[in-house]
C-alpha cells in the first residue's frame, strides 16, 4: 500500500500534466535537464532569412515555429496529432501559418523543411524540398531516457534503432545531400517522482502503457530512490541532421 505522501505525489502529478503542445515548464524545479550543444533554434533563424517557402513537420501547438518569427510569407506547418492541432492554428494565425493535417502534395514547393522531435519522411522530404533547398532536423534518438524505462521494469522506448546515422542513411537514398550531423546524450535529472509522471504522461510513447496504478510499486521505489540521492538522471538521445536537395541540372 503506498503511503499518502506517495499517493498524493502520484495524483497530484496524474492529473497536472500538460497534454497539448510541447512546452514542458511544468518541469521547472522538478527536473533538470542539459541542452545539446549546437541551437537548433539559431541554426533554423539562419536558414529562414535566406527562405522564402517553409514547412514546419509535426509542429505540436506551433511554440517553436512561433519563436521563430518573423516568419517567410508561405509558412505551412503540419500537425497530425488531433489533440495539438486546434492550439497550433490559435497560435500560428497571427503569423498567417497554414496548419495542416496532411503533409502538402506538392512538389519542389519549399526552400526550408523544418523538423524538430518530429517525423522524418526522407522521400517526402525529398519531394518537397526544391532543388537547392534544405532540411534541418532535431531528432529523438531510440535511447532517450532508456534508463527510466529500465528503472521501471517496462520494455525499451523505441523498438528499432533510430540514430544519426540511420537518419543520414535514409535521407541519403531518398537523394539528399547530408552536409552535418551531429549527435548527444545530454543529461536529465528529476527531482520529484511529480516530475517522473508528468514526462511519462505527456509523452505517451516513451512507456506505451503507462498508468501511475499500473506502475505504482516501480514509481514507489523510484521515489524512494529520489529521496534517498536528491534526484534520478537519466540520458537523452538528441542528433541533428541538416541536408540538401542538389540543384538540378
Amino acid at each position: 500500500m503506498r503511503s499518502n505522501r506517495q499517493e498524493k505525489e502520484l495524483d497530484a502529478a496524474a492529473t497536472g500534466a500538460s497534454m497539448t503542445g510541447w512546452e514542458f515548464a511544468w518541469l521547472d524545479g522538478l527536473a533538470v535537464a542539459s541542452e545539446p550543444s549546437w541551437s537548433y533554434l539559431d541554426q533554423a533563424r539562419v536558414l529562414l532569412r535566406r527562405s522564402a517557402s517553409v514547412l514546419d513537420l509535426d509542429t505540436g501547438g506551433g511554440e517553436l515555429l512561433a519563436e521563430l518569427a518573423p516568419l517567410p510569407p508561405h509558412t505551412v506547418a503540419v500537425e497530425t496529432w488531433a489533440r495539438n492541432t486546434p492550439a497550433a492554428r490559435e497560435r500560428l494565425a497571427p503569423f498567417g501559418v497554414a496548419v495542416q493535417t496532411e503533409l502538402p502534395s506538392e512538389e519542389n514547393a519549399f526552400d526550408l523543411v523544418l523538423s524538430r522531435h518530429g517525423r522524418l519522411p526522407a522521400t517526402d522530404i525529398a519531394r518537397l524540398l526544391k532543388p537547392g533547398g534544405t532540411l534541418l532536423t532535431q531528432q529523438v534518438g531510440s535511447d532517450d531516457m532508456a534508463e527510466l524505462n529500465t528503472a521501471l521494469g517496462a520494455p525499451p522506448p523505441h523498438p528499432r534503432r533510430w540514430d544519426a546515422e540511420v537518419a543520414a542513411a535514409a535521407l541519403r537514398a531518398a537523394g539528399l545531400r547530408v552536409t552535418d550531423v551531429r549527435e548527444e546524450h545530454p543529461l536529465l535529472s528529476f527531482h520529484d517522482i511529480a516530475a517522473v509522471v508528468r514526462q511519462l504522461r505527456s509523452v505517451p510513447w516513451q512507456i506505451r502503457d503507462f498508468t501511475p496504478l499500473r506502475y505504482e510499486r516501480e514509481l514507489a521505489r523510484l521515489s524512494a530512490t529520489i529521496r534517498a540521492r536528491g534526484g534520478f538522471t537519466v540520458r537523452s538521445h538528441r542528433f541533428l541532421v541538416r541536408a540538401e536537395r542538389p540543384t538540378e541540372a
